[in-house]
């Protein structure tokens, strides 16, 4: 255990690729811990309607990692299609942008070293589903998702959220074995001890920017 106040790890819980540490094993002991916690969030109804797939085997993981390679050009032929995806005329925010496309371009190489790669599911897909049946569903998965990563980083452990293999999710589910018509995978989340513990807040607009009183 860190010594994080629960403030410091809502703060400093950040997406981590380049600070990885893709050479130490992570014990499958403390990873259950993170999941004992994470199961505690609060869900929908208390229905907890998702299961997860830890990938821990070295053959597996460099077949996860060709289909999140094959998701993340999907997307990126997206982007040089229409470049207005992520277009912005704010200087520092494209300055963010550079330096967040390095870590996951080192991210996407790299995915095959790092020790676990956790994939959160979703019992029923959502095609056709209306809002209020989506929220319900997305509504119990993120916290438990959100859980596990602050657990996991008040632990020494650092993860990132991806979501780019969800563009080949029936090839990942054919990989995995994921009931594809059953369950809606969520994300794939890299798992792996910190390079170094230390993080900082993020850049972030002030909450006042955000908030609004009574009315929008």
């Amino acid at each position: 255990m860190l010594d994080l106040s629960v403030d410091e790890v809502l703060t400093t819980t950040r997406t981590v690729r380049k600070r990885l540490d893709l050479s130490r094993p992570v014990p499958r002991s403390l990873v259950e811990t993170c999941f004992d916690l994470a199961l505690q969030a609060p869900n929908g109804s208390n229905n907890q309607a998702f299961e997860f797939v830890i990938v821990e085997d070295r053959a597996m993981r460099a077949k996860v990692a060709d289909i999140y390679r094959a998701g993340m050009q999907h997307f990126v032929d997206m982007i040089t299609k229409d470049p207005s995806i992520y277009g912005t005329h704010d200087v520092g925010r494209s300055h963010r942008r550079e330096q967040m496309s390095e870590s996951t371009a080192f991210l996407n190489d790299h995915m095959h070293e790092v020790p676990l790669l956790v994939i959160p599911t979703l019992l029923g897909r959502m095609e056709g589903q209306n809002s209020f049946y989506q929220a319900s569903l997305w509504g119990s998965v993120w916290p438990v998702t959100w859980n596990f990563m602050l657990a996991a980083r008040s632990r020494g452990l650092g993860t990132a959220l991806t979501t780019v293999h969800l563009w080949r999710e029936r090839e990942m589910a054919d990989l995995l074995g994921i009931p594809f018509e059953r369950y809606t995978q969520v994300g794939l989340i890299p798992v792996a001890y910190t390079l170094g513990t230390d993080f900082k807040r993020g850049q972030r607009v002030p909450a006042s920017e955000v908030m609004h009183w009574d009315r929008w």
